[in-house]
This record gives C-alpha cells, structure tokens and sequence, in this order.
C-alpha cells in the first residue's frame, strides 16, 4: 500500500501522520508533498525520516494507491488529475469539491458505501461542523426522520489552521504584556472574545460555513431536512462545539435518544448534568469521539430535542474522518 500526503506540513497533515501511525495504517510505502515553503522539511513517521517533496504536475502519484489532500480548495482543483491520472485514490479535505455531483460526500458512520461510487477518483471530506453534526444526528434519523435542524456552533482557533492557534496563543501573551495585538488569521481579535462569522458572507445574510452545514448535511444523510446554522468562532484552542435543535417526524424522548447516542459509532454520552458532567473543549481535544450531552427535551417544539457536542475538529472533523473513509474502502476490498 502506498500512500500519499499533500498538505503533509500543515495541522491537519501532521495529524494524518499521528492517527496513520495510531492505528497501525497498512503502509508499505508514504510520499509526503508540500508548497515550495515546506519542501524539505524532514518528518518522522514509525521511525523512518521523511522529507516533503514538491508537489508538482509530474508523474510523483505513479503507483500511489491512496492520497489524502489537505492543502486548500486551490490546490485540490489544480493537482486532481495528477493525483487521480494513475488510479489513486484522493481523499479531498478541502471544499473544493464536496457538493460536486458526481463525487462522494463521506461520513463513514452515516454513508460509508457513498465511497464505493467515485468517477472522478476523488472521495470528499466534509466541513468538521458537518461532520460532528452527522455523526450524532444519524441514530437520530433512525428512530424517526429529522425534518429541521438549527444549530450554533462554537469553534476553536483550530478551524483556521495551525497559524491561527498560534495567533490566538500570541494573542493572550499580547494583552498581558501591554502590547499591541496582533490580527491577521481572523476578522478580529479572537481573544478574551467570540466572532459570529466564519468564512464569507453570502448574498442571503448567511456565511460560507453556514452554507455547507446546510447543503451537507442533505447529501450526506440524503435527506430534506433543512439546516439553519450560526457558525460562530470562539477562544478555545483546539476542538469544535454545537448546539444542536432538531424537529422530528414522531416525538423521541430522551432516554430513546440518550441509549441511541450512546450506542452509535463514534460517539460517547457524557450526560450527567446534575453533577455537572457534560462535554467541554478542554476534555475533547485529542480524542476521536463526538462527545454528547445535555440531552433534552425542546421546550419550543413537542416533537423537538436539544443536545450539546463537542469534538476534535482536526481529529474526526478532518484527519479522522479521512483515515477511516481509507480503511472502509481496505476492508472491502475497493482500492485499486
């Protein structure tokens, strides 16, 4: 088996490097490639230095059989048929093509077997908000069809990059220092603050991120439901919150939909609110999991329920996610 990496030196890179190691990945063989600033730089993986190539419109993905691509929307579009031209698979952690027709949109929880299916080669990742979001609300759907969603989310400094968790570290060591503060990775000083926008503004009032929760979630659960999000990005360092409200068809109540969660893939109930016991960034970072709790009944809405989650947006929201869409397709037998 040999894999590729592009984007092998940014934050969601180095995690493909940590969770391909974690879980033993078959690798017979691994190929980093990075922009002209990382070329070079040496990495360790099982005790083997690995030097970033180049990435290049060449013949460097002859004989790759899965790529994982991470490094921007751009990038994707301009090397994907490099990448793809010799039958690898491309793994895309970007956006540039999930709502394309005829490429997979996968969350192995949900859709796995959408994987099967890629004419172009290329399998898309989704958004990380997405992607927590899915994972949890699928045992949901399966008691009874969700019809809305709406949901806040709370995202770390994570979400824009390893430059942003640095910034927002710089940040804190800036204002406690009297110093000026430093903004560049965000549309305002992140610290000691929350920013209700992540991405770009749409004609409709709502932003980019906000757009892909709702197109998303439709292709990925191939379902009608409806999702209005607010996506808002906060302090915290690393790992992803929701606050997530659904409608469904039939009432679920939430011991149903507590012994649901609680048995699904990829998800782990953390819901003990009279001792104060319920998932938060701090304890989520680093873990696979979707954490799930406060699990309640919506007091707006009788068939309605309202939960919290938190997750690790490197992790599941993108390495992850990534790896184990690569390890279904191992288990069938569906890589070239």
């Amino acid at each position: 088996m040999k894999v590729a990496i592009v984007g092998a030196s940014g934050a969601v890179g180095q995690e493909f490097l940590r969770i391909l190691a974690e879980r033993n990945f078959p690798i017979d063989e691994l190929v980093l490639f990075g922009s002209q600033r990382s070329a070079g730089t040496k990495y360790t993986f099982r005790g083997k230095e690995y030097e970033v190539k180049l990435l290049q419109h060449n013949d460097d993905f002859k004989g790759v059989d899965i790529a994982f691509t991470s490094a921007g929307a751009g990038t994707s579009k301009e090397y994907a048929a490099d990448i793809t031209k010799y039958g690898a698979v491309m793994i895309d952690n970007s956006s540039a093509f999930r709502m394309d027709e005829d490429v997979p949109l996968v969350v192995p929880e949900c859709n796995a077997a959408d994987a099967l299916t890629r004419p172009r080669g290329i399998i898309a990742n989704p958004n990380c908000t997405t992607i927590m979001m899915v994972v949890v609300l699928q045992p949901l759907e399966q008691l009874s069809h969700i019809k809305r969603i709406r949901v806040s989310s709370y995202q770390s400094a994570s979400g824009a990059g390893a430059a942003a968790m640095a910034e927002l570290e710089q940040q804190y060591k800036q204002i406690v220092n009297g110093e000026p503060v430093t903004v560049k990775k965000f549309p305002h000083q992140l610290a000691y603050n929350v920013i209700p926008q992540i991405d770009v503004f749409q004609p409709n009032g709502y932003t980019k991120e906000e757009m892909k929760m709702y197109n998303e979630t439709r292709k990925i659960m191939h379902t009608d439901a409806k999702c209005s999000a607010t996506c808002v990005r906060v302090s915290s360092l690393r790992s992803h919150s929701e606050s997530v409200w659904i409608e469904t068809e039939k009432p679920i109540s939430v011991e149903e939909a507590q012994k649901a969660i609680a048995a699904a893939p990829g998800c782990t109930l953390v819901d003990d609110p009279a001792n104060l016991v319920y998932p938060m960034p701090l304890e989520t970072a680093g873990k696979d999991d979707v954490f799930v709790g406060r699990v309640r009944k919506d007091l707006a809405d009788d068939n309605g329920l309202t939960l919290w989650l938190s997750g690790d947006q490197i992790r599941k929201g993108a390495a992850l996610n990534a790896v184990q869409i690569a390890e279904y397709l191992i288990k069938v037998g569906n890589v070239k």
